[in-house]
């Protein structure tokens, strides 16, 4: 039921190392939120035409969507957290990463032919 998704406009590195950095963030997201590994989703995206701060410069996006709620506490540390693994796997600055943080209703969320 989490998700972590990574929008970047950097290229993707080798595909081992893709590998690498989204297990990374498998592992944090289940961690952070208290929730078993067996139910996150990763996804990366690479390429993606983007600017920030009307610049073209490396920059990510990250979307981490989860049923029920995440506290600031959590997003916080989440925060810290990710910007700081894309910026080790990627470079990208942290201070040029966005993160979405979204807490979805259970009914919202499908898997499995049905719902959370």
């Amino acid at each position: 039921m989490p998700l972590i998704k990574v929008q970047t406009s950097v290229s993707a590195p080798e595909q081992s190392d893709v590998e690498v950095l989204l297990k990374a963030l498998s592992f944090s997201l289940a961690k952070h939120l208290g929730k078993p590994e067996s139910y996150v989703m990763t996804a990366f995206e690479p390429n993606v035409a983007m600017t920030f701060a009307g610049s073209t410069d490396p920059v990510c996006y990250i979307e981490v969507k989860s049923v029920g709620t995440m506290s600031p506490v959590q997003t916080k540390a989440m925060s810290q957290d990710f910007c700081q693994k894309i910026n080790q796997a990627l470079g990208v600055p942290i201070d040029r990463t966005y993160i979405e943080f979204a807490d979805v209703k259970g009914s919202m969320w499908g898997w499995n032919g049905s719902t959370f």
